[in-house]
């Protein structure tokens, strides 16, 4: 009987190098997340065109552009004109009058409502079993649908045909997959449909009777839901009037505190006790006066903002720190970082975002509360509060020899820990590796 002789320390280096190096590969080269340009794909369909300018015009094509995996379900030129030109007494169950639902309020949503959240292929449409499958629409995760009323519900026909319908008994609209467009395996699939799918319990009349230019600021949020302290706030205030008047210019982008954030304030930020204009001033600090869609918002070139109170106190006053943190987008006001937990509402010229935290200026709150002053330049006070021993943490209290530091230098100090433990890394390779060739 043989007996297989040990191998050397260098064989076994050898072979163990190409494993090291696929390591290495890893820690320090990540592949990139995969993204979705449907237009450029759409572009190669004429028949789609009006379509496609639909999904542009809404910021739809924003939202597809940061995911994955999904289906398009797209509606050719031909029925669209249908669509617009059908009154509101002839318009069938399966057609959307788009005059009605030119509020932004509905088109858009309609739109997510044509986007399922996973990809299928011409043989997963095959394999539907005849009782049906739901699927997750785009308009699902706006939390503007309620139970699973934003999901669709595909069946399929003796004869092949597969139907997308609301997920309810009987319902009111439907279409039918035309055919196969065009896929970029496993990232997007393209099939066009012989009608809109319109939500279940949408209500086109109430769209009609809506005013062609301005948005409620207030009806959005509670339908939003989560957000009835920001509300009362915005409408006792007349702040959202405000607001309401900006948006024909170049639109607004809204940053809205949750209840729950609200809720979590420390006592020693004392907003409910400022004086009616100090508060004013604060909400109007969760305001920037342009639009900026979430992907717009990630790739910001200039991170350092100007709000709506900053053109009330003077340039450079009352400013947001934008930038990208940990794959979300950080908004830090110099006391108080939050983070984007989603987008409420979207649609040009107004987009509104929820916020973990209520955003505080530090005019206002680095000087321990509703004592510092709002307009003119700071006084000594508010200078001395902006040293190491004054400025507050997040939960109000004060550090004793280190300041809570600004966001610039978290993200620079996270850098430079990225980069130690990448080289930790490398070191124990080359270590290991020189253990085996020893």
């Amino acid at each position: 009987m043989s007996t297989a002789l040990p191998r050397s320390a260098p064989q076994i280096a050898h072979r163990l190098l190409p494993v090291l190096l696929l390591l290495l590969l890893i820690a320090f080269f990540p592949s990139p997340a995969l993204s979705v340009n449907v237009t450029e794909l759409l572009a190669a369909h004429p028949d789609l065109s009006a379509f496609s300018r639909l999904l542009v015009a809404t910021s739809v094509a924003d939202d597809l552009s940061r995911r994955s995996s999904l289906t398009l379900l797209a509606v050719p030129n031909s029925v669209l004109l249908r669509a617009a030109s059908s009154p509101p007494s002839s318009a069938s169950a399966g057609d959307l009058n788009l005059r009605a639902a030119s509020s932004p309020y509905d088109l858009a949503d309609v739109l997510r409502y044509h986007v399922l959240l996973q990809y299928l292929s011409l043989d997963d449409l095959r394999e539907i079993p005849p009782e049906g499958k739901l699927f997750t629409t785009l308009y699902q995760t706006t939390g503007r649908a309620p139970s699973n009323l934003g999901d669709v519900n595909l069946t399929r026909a003796a004869g092949g045909a597969v139907t997308v319908r609301a997920p309810v008994p009987f319902s009111p609209s439907n279409a039918s997959i035309l055919g196969f467009v065009a896929a970029l395996p496993y990232n997007i699939s393209v099939f066009t449909v012989d009608a809109l799918i319109i939500p279940y319990g949408f209500d086109l009349a109430a769209s009609e009777n809506r005013p062609p230019m301005g948005l409620n600021i207030s009806r959005v949020l509670v339908d939003g839901r989560d957000f009835n302290v920001a509300a009362s706030m915005l409408e006792a205030s007349g702040v959202a009037g405000e607001l309401e008047d900006d948006e024909r210019g170049a639109g607004i982008t809204v940053f809205v505190p949750t209840d729950e954030a609200f809720a979590e304030l420390p006592r020693t930020e004392r907003l409910q006790s400022l004086p009616a204009d100090r508060k004013a001033v604060v909400l109007r600090f969760h305001v920037l006066h342009s639009y900026y869609p979430l992907g717009s918002l990630e790739s910001i070139v200039n991170p350092v903002q100007p709000t709506l109170a900053t053109e009330d106190t003077g340039a450079g006053r009352f400013t947001l720190n934008i930038t990208r943190v940990n794959g979300s987008v950080a908004i830090d006001t110099g006391i108080v970082q939050a983070s984007i937990t989603r987008t409420v509402f979207d649609q040009n010229p107004v987009a509104v975002f929820a916020v973990s935290r209520v955003l505080l200026p530090r005019e206002i709150f680095a000087g321990g509360g509703a004592e510092a002053t709002v307009v003119g330049a700071p006084p000594p006070e508010l200078v001395r509060a902006f040293s190491p021993e004054g400025v507050p943490r997040g939960d109000g209290s004060v550090p004793e020899s280190s300041p809570a530091g600004s966001a610039e230098e978290s993200r620079s100090g996270g850098k430079e820990a990225a980069a130690a433990g990448g080289g930790i890394l490398l070191l124990c390779c080359i270590g290991i590796l020189h253990l085996l060739l020893v």
